[in-house]
């Protein structure tokens, strides 16, 4: 499990990468992987690679937000 944690920082980097993309291809319309990677297998792997750096990272947001730790003290 520690190793999981000291992954998390570089999880978290390859995340901002893949979303500073997005925003580079919403406002210039240039994707960077691509221009990078070109178009193929190793694009795809670098997409995959984004991909499961986001779902790893989802069990970590519940648990900042303090979403799915049971019911609301409170009854709400």
């Amino acid at each position: 499990m520690e190793f999981v944690r000291r992954l998390e920082p570089v999880a978290l980097f390859l995340l901002i990468i893949a979303a500073l993309n997005w925003a580079i291809i919403a406002l210039f319309d240039t994707n960077v992987v691509t221009e990078v990677f070109g178009t193929g297998t190793l694009t795809d792997i670098v997409y995959v690679v984004f991909g499961v750096c986001g779902l790893w990272l989802v069990p970590r947001l519940m648990e900042e937000l303090h979403l799915g730790q049971g019911p609301h003290p409170r009854g709400v």
